[in-house]
């Protein structure tokens, strides 16, 4: 259980407007992922990019109390990033972001499974650092990735479809939202786009559709599992702790890539993982525990 992760991505605040309220949450798609790791059991790493700061302070913290260790090279004199969430009246969110991102390049040291996407993956000049180092790891550790695309930051569609597609070829298992795939895939139905990706060369391929479930594309072909029943708090975190989820079980059991039994139920207890998360105001993933008492 006690597998080395390495996560490589933005750590940052979400300021959340919602109704009149202010809320300053911890939050970005990589260190969220980290969390839900590490409240999984796995020894995990973050690199990303902390300005010494009361935010930057804030997010080393929050993320070292549910066993996240922060590189060393995350630190940096620029201010901490942050994203201004306003809230929909579904509970889904939308973002303003301010960030500057630049990271050296990762040592992969011992680590069994190494995570990146989201901006890390596309905004430069980090975004090449970032793809370099899952192609490195291709073939030496567990990759996985997660597009988490947000438009206003990805750059122009043709740039941000090849990137995508660069890292796809160096993953093992890439999950992705509905709204991602629109986006990447424009007009593609859900299983073209499974079957797409799937062709680059990952051999595990999830797409998350909210409340109504995921489809996976892996042993056995297509599985389709529902969205775990909760009343919704917000959406925040949702995928992040999908995607952690999913990890953790490839780690925890790797017949996951050629039992089509034990894939689906890790995209069962993944969707108990994001349940349990939207149930709950912000990105705040569950421990072990809590899905294992939830299922």
């Amino acid at each position: 259980m006690a597998s080395q992760v390495l996560v490589i991505g933005e750590a940052l605040i979400d300021i959340v407007d919602s109704a009149g309220e202010h809320r300053e949450l911890v939050g970005g798609s990589p260190a969220n992922v980290a969390v839900g790791l590490a409240r999984q059991g796995h020894d995990v790493r973050l690199l990303t990019r902390l300005g010494r700061d009361a935010r930057g302070s804030r997010i080393a913290a929050l993320v070292a109390a549910s066993g996240v260790v922060v590189a060393d090279e995350s630190w940096t004199d620029a201010a901490t990033p942050t994203a201004r969430a306003r809230l929909r009246a579904d509970g889904s969110a939308e973002y303003e972001f301010a960030i500057d991102w630049r990271i050296p390049a990762p040592s992969l040291g011992s680590a069994s499974a190494v995570h990146a996407g989201s901006i890390a993956l596309f905004l430069e000049p980090g975004g090449g650092t970032v793809l370099a180092a899952l192609q490195n790891a291709a073939g030496r550790a567990l990759v996985t990735v997660d597009p988490n695309i947000r438009p206003s930051l990805v750059g122009e569609h043709r740039g941000a479809l090849a990137r995508f597609v660069a890292a796809a070829r160096a993953a093992d298992l890439v999950k992705l939202s509905d709204e991602d795939a629109a986006w990447l895939f424009p007009g593609l139905p859900p299983e073209q786009v499974l079957a797409e990706i799937g062709s680059l060369g990952p051999r595990i391929v999830v797409l998350t559709r909210g409340g109504q479930g995921a489809l996976g594309l892996g042993p056995g072909g297509i599985s389709e599992v529902p969205a775990f029943p909760v009343d919704v708090s917000d959406t925040i975190g949702a995928g992040d702790a999908y995607m952690a989820s999913l990890i953790s079980s490839a780690l925890d059991d790797p017949r996951m890539f050629e039992s089509a039994a034990v894939f689906e139920r890790a995209l069962r207890r993944a969707a108990v993982m994001a349940g349990i998360t939207v149930s709950r105001p912000g990105a705040n993933p569950p421990t072990r525990g809590e899905v294992d008492a939830a299922r």
